[in-house]
């Protein structure tokens, strides 16, 4: 499982600090993608934008998202 990817949405960059601290006292190996919004996010999973190159049947085992995020919130991530 540690070749799964980790995808982590915070609008707040104190946030990332915080929860990739807990991962890796937890002793969580995964790679962790970082982003920025709700957009990026979209982005990511349907492989568009700057990630269109990626595999988009190459799915995070896990996302960690903010539900008040800039752009687009998190709950219209989830819709």
């Amino acid at each position: 499982m540690k070749d799964k990817i980790i995808l982590l949405v915070e609008g707040n960059p104190d946030g990332f600090g915080l929860t990739k601290h807990k991962l890796v006292t937890n002793k969580i190996g995964n790679e962790i993608i970082t982003l920025n919004n709700g957009q990026e996010a979209l982005d990511y999973l349907f492989a568009k934008g700057k990630y269109t190159s990626r595999d988009v049947n190459d799915l995070p085992a896990v996302v960690i998202m903010d539900l008040k995020l800039p752009l687009v919130n998190g709950f219209d991530v989830l819709r």
